[in-house]
C-alpha cells in the first residue's frame, strides 16, 4: 500500500458484483476488507433523508437553516453560507449528483440536530441493513477515523436503495439538476454516458480512499450492481467497474425470481436509543420496546408523585381562574374552538415519493423526482381563540393562560389510553424541558385514537425548536400549525 501526502495509507482495492435482483454473488475480492468509503458515505446519508421524507419527517420543500459547521465543510460542495435557508430537496439533490459535502451535513443535522446523531442513525440503519462491517462517523463521507466500510456492505446499501425507494433512486441518473443556488453536475456522468444501462449510483473519492464507484445497471430484466474501492484513478476506477459490470451480464440468469431486500425498520422516538451492536458479524439490531414518554436528561431527576399531584392541584386552580375570567355575556357571540379534527387536519402531512418533469437535456432521460410537496402555511394564518370556558374545559386541560394572540403553532408528544396519562405526561415533559416549553400551553383533545398530549399557543420556530430538543432525547413528537 502506498503512503499518501496525508500520511494516510491508499487503501487496497476491494470489488464485489451481485445480481441486484436477488441479492446473488458473482464476484468478489477483498470484499469484507473494512476500507475508507469517501462519498460513497452520502448513499446512507440519502436513504435516511429518503426515509424522512417518505414517513413524514420532513417535506422536501421544508426550509433548513445551515450551521456554520455545515458551510465550512471542505470541497466538493454546493457553497451554502451560514444562516442561509434552502429548501431540503435542494440539499439532495446536491449530496446525491455534485457528491457536496456541506450539503450533507446540512441533511443530516436538519433531521437529527447535529452530524453526531445522525452518524448513530446511519449506523442504526447499517445494522438493520445487515451491513454489519461498516462504522460511519459523518454524513458526507471525509476521512475521520473509525469511519470505514466494506466493498460488500456499500453494496447491499445500493440494493436497498433501488428497491426500498425506486421513486427517488433516478436522481442518481440525472447529470445535472437545479440545486436551488445553483446547477449542479453530476461527479458520475462520464460512467453514465460510457456505459449502456447504466443509471447509478455513487462516486468517492479522498487521498486514503482512493477512487471509488459503487455502479448499477439495467439490461432488460436484468440489473447487475459492481463495487469498486481503491481505484487508482477515475478512468481506472470506470474500466473496472465496466468490466465488472460485463461480467455480471455474463453470468446472470436472465430470468429470475425476484428476491428484494428486506426494508429495515423505521426507528423513530425511544426505538432510536436501541444499542448499535459492536462491528463484526453481529446480527441485525433488535428494536428494544420501551415507552414513548419523553425521558428526562441526565442529571436531572424526574418529577416526584408529590410533585405532579400539586402540579395536577395547581391546574385545576389554573382551570377555574380561566372559566370566571373567559365568560363571555349571553349578547356576545363567541369566537368558535379549532375542532379536534381540524387540529388533527394540521398536522405536517406525510410525504409520499412522486415523479416530477424530467430535465430537459437528452442526457437525463431517466426522469422523475422526489416528491413535490406543497409550501406550508400562509403567512398570516389566523390565530387559534377559544370558545366559551365551558364548551373548552369539556375537551382540554390548560395550565396556564396566553397573551400572546399570534402564538398559532404546536407539538403533539403522543397519543394514550386515558386522559390522566396524557396529562401526566405533558406535566412530566413541561418539567424537564422548561427552558423551551415555558410559554407554551398544556392542552389534552380526545380524538379516535385516544388522548392526543398537546403543547399549543407557539410560535412556528418555537414548536420547531421544541420538537427537535424532545425527538433528540428520544422522544415521540410532531408539530402542527393552524387549520387551513
Amino acid at each position: 500500500m502506498a503512503m499518501t501526502a496525508s500520511g494516510l495509507r491508499a487503501a487496497p482495492s476491494a470489488a464485489f458484483v451481485v445480481d441486484a435482483r436477488t441479492g446473488e454473488v458473482l464476484h468478489a475480492k477483498n470484499a469484507d476488507t473494512r476500507l475508507h468509503p469517501a462519498s460513497l458515505t452520502k448513499m446512507m446519508t440519502l436513504y435516511i433523508a429518503f426515509e424522512a421524507i417518505e414517513h413524514g419527517e420532513i417535506s422536501p420543500e421544508t426550509l433548513v437553516k445551515i450551521s456554520s459547521h455545515a458551510a465550512s465543510e471542505p470541497p466538493s460542495k454546493l457553497g451554502l453560507r451560514a444562516g442561509q435557508r434552502i429548501k431540503f430537496k435542494y440539499l439532495i439533490r446536491a449530496a446525491a449528483i455534485k457528491s457536496a459535502n456541506d450539503a450533507a451535513t446540512a441533511i443530516g443535522e436538519a433531521l437529527e440536530g447535529s452530524e453526531a446523531a445522525f452518524a448513530r442513525r446511519m449506523n442504526r440503519t447499517a445494522r438493520a441493513m445487515g451491513m454489519n462491517r461498516t462504522t460511519f462517523r459523518n454524513a458526507n463521507g471525509l476521512t475521520e477515523e473509525g469511519h470505514l466500510s466494506t466493498a460488500r456492505d456499500m453494496t447491499i446499501l445500493a440494493r436497498h436503495i433501488v428497491y426500498d425507494y425506486p421513486g427517488y433512486y433516478n436522481i442518481f441518473s440525472r447529470t445535472n439538476d437545479d440545486a436551488g443556488i445553483r446547477q449542479v453536475y453530476s461527479t458520475n456522468r462520464r460512467f453514465l454516458g460510457s456505459y449502456s444501462g447504466a443509471d447509478g449510483i455513487k462516486t468517492g473519492y479522498t487521498n486514503a480512499a482512493g477512487y471509488n464507484l459503487v455502479g448499477s445497471a439495467r439490461r432488460g430484466q436484468e440489473r447487475i450492481i459492481a463495487t469498486v474501492m481503491g481505484g487508482r484513478s477515475t478512468a481506472a476506477r470506470n474500466a473496472e467497474v465496466a468490466k465488472l459490470l460485463d461480467l455480471g451480464f455474463r453470468k446472470a440468469p436472465t430470468r429470475v425470481a425476484m428476491r428484494m431486500p428486506q426494508k429495515p425498520p423505521y426507528l423513530t422516538g425511544p426505538a432510536r436509543l436501541a444499542p448499535v451492536p459492536p462491528v463484526g458479524n453481529a446480527p441485525a439490531v433488535a428494536l428494544l420496546a420501551r415507552s414513548l414518554r419523553p425521558q428526562a436528561r441526565p442529571g436531572i431527576p424526574a418529577p416526584s408523585d408529590e410533585m405532579i399531584a400539586a402540579l395536577a392541584a395547581d391546574v385545576s386552580t389554573a382551570v377555574s381562574a380561566a372559566k370566571a375570567e373567559l365568560t363571555v355575556p349571553a349578547a356576545a357571540p363567541a369566537a368558535p374552538e379549532a375542532s379536534p379534527a381540524a387540529l388533527a387536519a394540521s398536522l405536517l402531512p406525510r410525504a409520499r415519493p412522486g415523479r416530477a418533469q424530467p430535465p430537459a437535456t437528452p442526457e437525463n432521460a431517466p426522469a422523475g423526482a422526489p416528491s413535490q410537496i406543497a409550501a406550508a402555511a400562509a403567512d398570516t394564518p389566523p390565530t387559534l381563540e377559544l370558545a366559551s370556558a365551558d364548551a373548552t374545559l369539556q375537551t382540554e386541560i390548560v395550565s396556564r393562560l396566553s397573551s400572546s394572540g399570534g402564538r398559532y403553532w404546536g407539538i403533539n408528544v403522543g397519543n394514550y389510553g386515558s386522559r390522566y396519562q396524557a396529562e401526566r405526561v405533558l406535566l412530566r415533559t413541561a418539567l424537564q424541558e422548561m427552558g423551551i416549553l415555558d410559554n407554551a400551553l398544556r392542552k389534552v383533545v380526545q380524538g379516535r385514537r385516544g388522548f392526543e398530549a398537546n403543547f399549543v399557543g407557539m410560535t412556528e420556530a418555537e414548536a420547531d425548536q421544541a420538537c427537535r430538543r424532545l425527538q433528540s432525547h428520544g422522544a415521540a413528537c410532531n408539530t402542527f400549525g393552524p387549520p387551513s
